[in-house]
């Protein structure tokens, strides 16, 4: 039996994931979740071998939680599921080590031979996004991902700079380079182009 745990901040999509993994005999749903953080807890408590995630969540994003899985060294595989069929995301869930990474609109059957493959080690990738997904690399490192992302959501640079720990000469000179490599005119719009992306 495959122990899978669903992470979905939508009650009825996370109600109706658990029920069409649930329907199949060889998987089982030990934790249905509603944000990144109490994913990664359910994962180490209910000893789970696959987490179910979508990509954007509270306190932690399923892309964050993915990066985190893989840093701890732990043996739950990831599958996204997700409404986001941005080349950009689909690059970044692959470096974070995800097995799977599947849209909404997918038949069910998809989503039940994405976690068996998955848990297996072998990877499912919505075939719309494969080719695609290798034609522009995420020019983004992981700080100027975050201050751009906060500054994108009307965040001063002395906030930023808070949230970061971090000077705000720094965030500065983070957000300037961001800018210059997504081809932005401005903070605001450079974290439109990018999200658009999938690279925030």
């Amino acid at each position: 039996m495959i122990r899978v745990v669903v992470a979905e901040d939508q009650a009825l999509v996370l109600g109706a994931l658990a029920a069409l993994i649930d329907a199949e005999s060889d998987l089982t749903v030990v934790a249905r979740v509603r944000d990144g953080d109490a994913a990664l807890e359910a994962i180490t408590t209910q000893a789970a071998d696959v987490l179910v995630t979508d990509i954007e969540m509270p306190n932690r994003s399923g892309l964050d939680v993915a990066a985190e899985i893989q840093r701890r060294k732990l043996r739950c595989r990831v599958v996204i599921v997700t409404t986001f069929a941005r080349a950009g995301y689909l690059r970044r869930a692959l470096d974070a080590g995800a097995g799977g990474y599947i849209l909404k609109d997918s038949p069910a059957e998809e989503l039940a031979n994405a976690i068996r493959r998955g848990h297996q080690g072998g990877r499912v990738i919505a075939p719309e996004l494969a080719v695609e997904a290798w034609q522009e690399a995420d020019p983004l490192t992981d700080r100027e991902r975050q201050v751009l992302r906060l500054a994108g959501e009307g965040a001063s640079a002395a906030r930023v700079a808070e949230q970061c720990h971090l000077s705000e000469g720094t965030v500065r000179n983070y957000l300037s380079s961001a800018i210059a490599k997504v081809g932005g005119d401005n903070r605001i719009e450079a974290a439109r182009i990018a999200r658009e992306k999938g690279w925030l």
